[in-house]
């Protein structure tokens, strides 16, 4: 695939499916941004990525997410691919019962407005030039729901929501909006063999490459779509 030309945006990229998502977009020719809360760790994302760009960022905090975005298009002169990976999964698990709202709160600030926070501050730059690509990481948990993950679930479930709808707003504009529903991803593909009739976890670059896809020309007729990557998952 074909990125040269292009600037994109990567939550969430200090590792795991941000990172390999940003060194797959970088090696097919897109100037890349890397985003997250984690300053040393985007120092070593940005390492392992030549040319990439880095700006610490959380991106529940919409003045930060609007400074990194003009970041971009200072250095880049536009954004033209927005992948909204940053989240909240494995913290405060446990039964919805014995659950704080302070919890909640937490996964919702980072997983659904960080998520429009950052796809606000780019559209109208997308809109204006006909062209852009959103992917939004949503989760197996937002279609079916995970025990003890409640608040997590919900907060995919949103993210899902939120592609469909703004996908039928901006889809005849030039602007494709996806999402990216990840089962069991790990940096051992051989762990959780009971969670996919693959009999293994996803690797961090598996699920990079459909990301990689949606974020491409090769998908231009592909929106409000959202690709499960699960290897055929066992519902636990």
């Amino acid at each position: 695939m074909n990125f040269s030309g292009k600037c994109a945006i990567v939550t969430g990229a200090a590792r795991g499916i941000g990172y390999a998502a940003a060194r797959l977009l970088a090696e097919d020719g897109a100037r890349v941004l890397l985003v997250d809360l984690n300053a040393e760790g985007l120092e070593t994302a940005r390492q392992g990525i030549p040319g990439a760009r880095v700006f610490a960022c959380d991106v529940a905090d919409e003045d930060a997410v609007n400074r990194a975005v003009q970041y971009a298009v200072e250095k880049c002169g536009k954004v033209d691919i927005l992948i909204n990976n940053a989240g909240i999964y494995r913290c405060d698990v446990g039964l919805f019962e014995t659950s704080s709202s302070a919890a909640w709160k937490k996964k919702i600030d980072v997983n659904i407005l960080g998520t429009m926070y950052f796809t606000r501050a780019v559209l109208d730059g997308m809109l204006s030039r006909s062209y852009g690509r959103i992917v939004n990481l949503s989760s197996v948990a937002g279609i079916y729901g995970i025990v003890k993950m409640t608040d997590y679930s919900m907060t995919k479930a949103a993210v899902l929501g939120f592609t469909k709808a703004l996908a039928k707003e901006v889809t005849g504009r030039g602007v494709t909006v996806n999402a990216v529903s990840p089962g069991s991803i790990d940096d051992d593909p051989a762990r959780m063999p009971n969670h996919s009739f693959m009999g293994r976890a996803g690797s961090f670059e598996e699920c990079a490459r459909v990301i990689r896809f949606l974020a491409s020309d090769e998908a231009s007729y592909v929106s409000g779509q959202n690709y499960v990557v699960d290897g055929c998952r066992k519902l636990m």
